[in-house]
């Protein structure tokens, strides 16, 4: 019993030193999540805008509405597309950035870094000059085959710009998680007659799972709220849940059904990334 008081001592006095912060998390963050849960339950009026009252009627309009739903469904297709291309991209880079020494280390790591000080509009312009009818891919098709390649406004366009993106995350978050594995380790089982892809697959990979589930938990939060890049490389007709929810907010004016989308976003993202924090590391336990 003591043992068990002088380890709750020092919980008890930090508790005054995190009071302050849990305020401003309470204040900045849950405040205006109740704040859109109320305005999800009002009522839209075209001439009145917002009416208050409680109703279900903004969700059931979301559940009901095929458009809604097939907008749903392509933002998490999206989604699970340039997290499963981040991972088979960015894992072997973290891999190998991590076992590397010397100045071309803090290079590779630099220009790995470098994109991040771009902001994702302006490489998403970059990207549309890559895809446009007439860009630099475009042109340079009809010029060897003479017949081009228009990739604008396609879910290969959007995939593209979201992994460029999300990426350098990606690269990062597994470094870091395999730079805290031992390289020894590998070493012990290569000596044991274990083939160096066998060595990750049953040393490094087991070990730098919860990094790696991180990082895959990350690009996925991202590209479900990805918005202006399948806003601009996806065009009016390739929907997706971001780019929707400020349509609604900032055109039709409809802040009811704005607050019920923003809700039903979120609560998808929270419910998957948990799901999959629980299942992924269970699945590969050693």
């Amino acid at each position: 019993m003591a043992t068990t008081g002088q380890a709750l001592r020092p919980a008890r006095a930090a508790a005054p030193l995190l009071a302050p912060a849990t305020l401003v998390v309470a204040v900045m963050l849950v405040a205006p999540l109740l704040l859109v849960l109320r305005f999800s339950l009002d009522r839209y009026d075209p001439t009145e805008l917002m009416i208050e009252t409680v109703t279900g009627a903004n969700y059931l309009r979301f559940a009901a509405d095929p458009f809604y739903r097939a907008v749903l469904r392509t933002t998490l297709g999206v989604a699970v597309a340039c997290t499963v291309l981040c991972l088979l991209l960015g894992v072997p880079i973290g891999y190998r950035l991590a076992r590397m020494r010397g100045r071309w280390k803090t290079a590779c790591v630099l220009a790995t870094v470098l994109p991040l000080v771009v902001g994702s509009t302006v490489r998403a312009v970059g990207w549309m000059i890559l895809f446009a009818r007439g860009g630099v891919i475009d042109a340079t098709l009809r010029g060897l085959t003479g017949h081009g390649l228009e990739l604008m406004y396609t879910t290969t366009a959007v995939v593209s710009g979201i992994v460029s993106i999300n990426l350098p995350f990606v690269i990062l978050t597994v470094q870091s998680a395999i730079e805290t594995i031992d390289a020894e380790l590998e070493e012990a089982a290569q000596s044991l007659g274990a083939a160096p892809g066998r060595a990750f697959w049953r040393v490094v990979w087991p070990l730098a799972l919860p990094g790696i589930t991180v990082a895959a938990i990350l690009c996925f939060i991202l590209a479900m709220n990805a918005y202006a890049t399948p806003y601009l490389l996806g065009g009016p007709r390739f929907q997706m849940m971001a780019p929707l929810l400020f349509w609604e907010f900032g055109t039709n004016n409809n802040w009811p059904f704005a607050s019920a989308l923003a809700l039903v976003l979120m609560t998808t993202t929270l419910v998957l990334t948990a799901a999959g924090n629980l299942l992924i590391p269970r699945r590969y336990r050693i």
